[in-house]
């Protein structure tokens, strides 16, 4: 079969990617899959809970946080009706994450056949490991089938409009051979966690199902090197004319801060887009530190208004993608378990590009010098807490 330019182009750009993430097994290609962006939570709730609706032979959800609300009853109602259709059904649900969540709602779920894991439940035996935390946000169904992004389940993350009731994030739906190896991903977690003893569902290779080649980066905290920042770095340096950034959290490190630098260096335009409001306020004081430097160098800074922004996505010249579960911070490189997916596509890639235009038009450039300054108390206390700036 003959391999146009442009298969041949794509091909080339994964494979010189991927060589320099030195083939590490936990950084697999896939080729032939489908993707679809699901812009809002309006647009990825609906399309989650149909999928499960129509699962056949098994769903893997993985989560960080799920609420006892409205959205995460809808979602637990979809995983009951399909164990009653005879679909195996598992959830992993981060310990932590799910503090505030009743016992009697992950109750509810085993009670009517789901297989639950609290992941790293705390313990004096490993109280030394409490911070590590799983951060994922991904549902894999027929092994063939996957949603991921920024999404918790909760209300929070549900529906349209801008409001500090209701976050702004981003999501996507995958079909393809990279859904596999979520699926197998998922399965690595539980038995790591020593989840409860449950017959594995098997599936065949799921068929090509698109033009999109895909990278999935599995970030943890027991790699020697932090593949998530590592992932983004590599896409930096490839940057030729421009990188966009939507995130919530930025402590991103020296590091990341020199490989946006020399991407400016080299003529490439560089837009961060950060909350106007933050769940995590300190984190904005902290930023500072690696914004100054960026937006003296002409690096644009917007901060997006209206809601609060939880999406994290990077565009590189408008054709990779990287989307997931990571931010730009500590936590996200070195103490969670992280999911993120870099995606080679240009159709993919204009869509986000045009997300990321009309994100603009409700934000406000920001002129550090000018806008923003620190309260002398506000000073004293960042000098006293930047030894603790990983733990946020």
């Amino acid at each position: 079969m003959k391999i146009s330019r442009h298969t041949l182009v794509q091909r080339l750009r994964l494979k010189g990617l991927m060589a320099r993430i030195k083939d590490d097994p936990n950084v697999v290609g896939f080729y032939h899959n489908n993707v679809v962006l699901l812009p809002h939570g309006g647009d990825f709730f609906p399309a989650l809970f149909q999928a499960v609706n129509e699962a056949v032979t098994s769903v893997c959800a993985e989560y960080y946080l799920i609420r006892n609300d409205h959205t995460g009853q809808t979602f637990a109602q979809s995983l009951i009706k399909a164990v009653q259709r005879g679909v195996h059904v598992s959830l992993i649900y981060d310990a932590i994450g799910c503090f505030d969540t009743q016992a009697s709602f992950f109750r509810q779920l085993q009670d009517q056949g789901v297989h639950c894991l609290a992941f790293n439940r705390p313990a004096f035996s490993k109280l030394r490991w409490l911070d590590l935390r799983n951060h994922r946000k991904m549902t894999v169904i027929d092994g063939s089938i996957a949603f991921l992004g920024g999404l918790n389940i909760g209300d929070e993350y549900s529906g349209f409009g801008d409001s500090l009731e209701r976050w702004r994030d981003v999501g996507m739906r995958m079909d393809g051979p990279a859904a596999a190896e979520l699926h197998r991903l998922f399965w690595q977690t539980w038995e790591q966690e020593k989840g409860p003893f449950t017959k594995r569902p098997v599936h065949t290779s799921p068929d090509p199902a698109g033009d999109a080649n895909v990278i999935i980066v599995n970030g943890s905290p027991h790699h020697t090197q932090p593949l998530i920042r590592n992932s983004f770095r590599l896409a930096m340096a490839g940057a030729v004319h421009r990188i966009r950034i939507m995130t919530p959290y930025f402590l991103p490190g020296p590091r990341i801060v020199r490989s946006l630098l020399r991407a400016v260096n080299r003529g490439a335009r560089v837009q961060v887009i950060l909350p106007s409001i933050s769940d995590v306020p300190i984190v904005q004081k902290f930023s500072l530190a690696y914004l100054e430097p960026l937006s003296e160098a002409g690096v644009e800074i917007y901060t997006r208004q209206g809601t609060i922004l939880h999406a994290k996505v990077m565009l590189i010249d408008e054709h990779w993608v990287t989307l997931g579960s990571a931010n730009f911070d500590y936590r996200s490189f070195y103490r969670n378990f992280e999911i993120n997916v870099i995606i080679d596509n240009h159709t993919f890639g204009t869509q986000i590009s045009d997300l990321i235009d009309e994100e603009l038009k409700k934000s406000t450039r920001v002129d550090l010098e000018h806008t923003i300054r620190l309260t002398r108390m506000e000073k004293i206390l960042k000098w006293l807490l930047t030894p603790l700036r990983h733990l946020l």
